[in-house]
């Protein structure tokens, strides 16, 4: 079965543990599947039409529900914005709105909301996303301009401490910190690992102003996310200002090639490797990027070194799915997060400028046959995630792991 052949292709080289979790996951729900299958999405996605015509727009690449959260800034400061660019790829804006509408009616379908509720907040997005282009000036949402869940996320985010954050990953013994091994969130490494991570923040170190900062005092590898599982990844434990209660954890994540871009590669630019890549263009889609944000190389592969960054930070619309409105508010401001990200970045390496998105927004027809569109893409995910199943279910994926 060609679904079957894609998605272990696509997996090749991974960790078994961590990546017999992310198959375990998808088996959950078409949403999940949905989350940890970019590339068959991108398979399926036609190439005409206004997949062709709509202006090119930087893009995160994976935008679906959970891909928006709270984080905070280099500036110290909360916000909430697009938090994974890990496929970000230069595409036709219709790309990424695409990706977002099929995540968000598989992921309604999945809650139970009805259809024509599912229906209205769907154009409640496309106008809040179209009303920003409009407006032509990219803004940012922080505690102070937020409402709704997302306040709600924000302010839990200022009120929490940095020992509470550290309680929950770390135990204490007297003046030192090692992680909680608990199989959900981190597990061990092993000699090696943890002498080439510790070998390569002692180097990083050295190229920083204040180098006592990194010294290591634990390392794990990390589990989070769903479509990037099972690549390497690890939670790191820094002294930061000072043991126990001033330490800091950071996420080193292997950088891997994009499924957007696969598909377009004759327009892409040329970056000096993966993790060049999805820091720049984090940096240039976002109001305010994430603490310690930059691209690093170890052992002759590219990561992304940044602020570990906690799932909990993400709307938890999955708990609130019988409140529609609760719902409503949230994807506006997503709509109004994405006009934004590519208003701030247009007209850099080939990408469209405010004059031509603004453009694109006040054209209504395209909107019409992206939904339509984003139906039959939610259709196909449900078909493909049921073909998953059964070969889940029948063996296909335990020789892989």
């Amino acid at each position: 079965m060609q679904v079957v052949k894609r998605i272990r292709n696509a997996n090749k080289g991974r960790d078994p543990e961590r990546l017999k979790m992310k198959y375990d996951a998808m088996r959950t729900d078409a949403f999940v599947f949905l989350r940890g299958t970019c590339h068959l999405f991108y398979d399926r996605l036609p190439k005409n039409g206004i997949f062709r015509s709509a202006p090119l727009v930087w893009c995160c690449g994976d935008l679906h529900l959970e891909n928006f959260g709270s984080y905070k800034g280099d500036n110290r400061l909360s916000y909430f914005d697009i938090n994974d660019f890990d496929e970000a790829a230069l595409a036709p804006a219709t790309w990424e709105l695409a990706r977002l509408l099929t995540s968000f009616f598989v992921s309604t379908r999945t809650a139970g909301i009805r259809a024509g509720d599912a229906e209205v907040l769907a154009e409640q997005f496309l106008d809040a996303y179209v009303a920003a282009l409009t407006l032509g000036k990219p803004r940012w949402v922080e505690r102070e301009t937020s409402r709704g869940l997302v306040h709600d996320l924000l302010e839990q985010l200022r009120l929490r401490t940095r020992i509470e954050f550290l309680d929950g990953r770390t135990r204490k013994k007297g003046r030192q910190r090692r992680f909680l091994l608990d199989g959900r969130k981190t597990l061990p490494v092993t000699a090696a690992q943890h002498a080439t991570v510790k070998e390569f923040m002692a180097q990083f170190a050295r190229t920083q102003p204040h180098p006592e900062f990194y010294r290591v005092i634990d390392i794990a590898r990390r589990i989070a996310g769903t479509g990037s599982l099972g690549m390497e990844r690890y939670a790191i434990l820094v002294a930061g200002k000072g043991s126990p209660d001033q330490n800091y954890l950071l996420d080193l994540k292997q950088a891997q090639s994009s499924s957007i871009a696969s598909h377009l590669q004759a327009i892409q630019p040329r970056w000096s490797n993966q993790a060049q890549r999805i820091v720049s263009l984090q940096r240039r889609m976002q109001a305010v990027s994430m603490a310690f944000l930059q691209p690093v190389v170890m052992d002759g592969k590219s990561y992304v070194l940044r602020a570990l960054q906690p799932l909990e930070d993400r709307v938890p619309l999955a708990r609130n799915h019988r409140n529609v409105s609760q719902w409503g508010g949230v994807v506006q401001v997503m709509g109004e997060c994405v006009a934004w990200a590519q208003l701030r970045s247009g007209g850099h390496q080939g990408s469209a400028i405010a004059d031509a998105l603004t453009a694109f927004g006040s054209r209504r027809k395209w909107r019409v046959k992206l939904l339509d569109a984003a139906r039959l893409q939610a259709d196909q995910v449900e078909a493909d995630w049921l073909v998953y199943c059964a070969a889940y279910d029948d063996g296909a994926f335990e020789l892989q792991i």
